[in-house]
């Protein structure tokens, strides 16, 4: 009877740790609120009626190596899913659920677990009432370069996927979306072979994507683009094209969002800085209910096991124009002034 009451008793602290997260603790693993870690990797969160949702990859299962593919580092595991997390105060979160389900049976369709699918975002149409997921999907040799939407009437899902185009008939990878103060939104992805970004207004719905598009960072080989605004000026921060090894972030800067963009140097600061604290952009989070207050959403892959890939959450501000991140071992929302 006494080793089941301290089994009972550890399982009971180890939940209570869990449901009870004080501090942000960046690289560690991360808990949800049944105890088990968080598996949302390439993510996005969006901010709906008071409540945080994060989206990410599902990376569960051995991973392997795409042997003929030899320019690279092609490490990968069967395509999950994309899996939503709930959260009132941006630490302690609660599994909603597998929100776009994988395809099993179809070998041929966009979801199906022999592809791609990564760094899902979601932004809410207030004119439609519907919520809208972009996502790069891809094929294990990553030569299907396409941009995926889902679409759900509830921020948790389940969502519906609708199909994947190349955007006006370009290369689409890593990527993001922004949805502007007027709520217009846009795509900001890596195209030409990784070679250049671009941004893409998409349509009323939020489904599509117009003509209206600018080439930006050209010839600079950027990925893993993060958008956020500030003091009416866009902020772009990315990573360069170095397989799963880290390297230091840039940023980029515009005036208008389909206007020129000016690159700069790396934001990060201090030990580690040179490689982002071995992470890579995914996600900027303003802070709701503080100024100039963001949470700067890194991954910091694990190519032999890509399940055991943990995240870099840092807070990060602006300091007369250029966004400022630094290492923190363990940090909580105070930090913000």
């Amino acid at each position: 009877m006494k080793y089941y009451l301290l089994f009972l008793f550890i399982l009971s602290y180890s939940f209570l740790q869990a449901q009870n997260q004080k501090v942000f603790m960046p690289g560690e693993i991360w808990k949800d609120a049944n105890g088990d870690p968080v598996n949302a990797h390439g993510g996005g969160l969006l901010y709906h009626n008071g409540t945080y949702y994060w989206y990410g990859e599902i990376k569960k299962g051995k991973t392997w190596r795409v042997e003929y593919v030899t320019s690279w580092e092609d490490y990968r595991v069967n395509a999950g899913g994309v899996s939503c997390y709930s959260s009132k105060d941006l630490l302690n979160w609660r599994f909603e659920g597998v929100a776009l389900k994988p395809n099993t049976a179809d070998s041929a369709h966009d979801l199906h677990t022999s592809k791609v699918i990564e760094r899902p975002k979601v932004i809410y149409n207030e004119k439609t009432k519907k919520f809208v997921m972009w996502m790069h999907v891809d094929s294990e040799d990553y030569g299907y370069s396409r941009s995926g939407v889902a679409v759900s009437d509830k921020p948790s899902g389940p969502f519906t996927y609708v199909g994947s185009v190349r955007p006006n008939g370009a290369m689409a990878r890593d990527m993001t979306v922004f949805r502007d103060d007027d709520g217009k939104a846009y795509h900001f992805y890596s195209s030409e072979n990784n070679a250049t970004m671009h941004v893409c207004l998409l349509s009323e719905d939020y489904l599509s994507h117009t003509t209206t598009e600018k080439r930006i960072l050209i010839n600079q080989s950027r990925e893993a683009p993060a958008v956020f605004k500030f003091n009416g000026k866009y902020y772009l921060i990315s990573s360069g094209c170095t397989g799963w090894s880290p390297n230091p972030a840039s940023y980029a800067v515009a005036g208008q969002i389909l206007g020129e963009w000016t690159e700069y140097d790396n934001p990060c600061a201090g030990p580690g800085a040179d490689t982002t604290y071995g992470a890579q952009s995914t996600y900027v989070q303003p802070v709701m209910g503080k100024k100039n207050a963001f949470i700067f959403l890194a991954d910091r892959w694990n190519k032999l096991d890509l399940e055991d890939s943990r995240y870099v959450w840092l807070p990060m501000v602006i300091k007369n124009g250029k966004p400022v991140i630094e290492w923190r071992g363990q940090w909580d929302l105070s930090v913000f002034k």
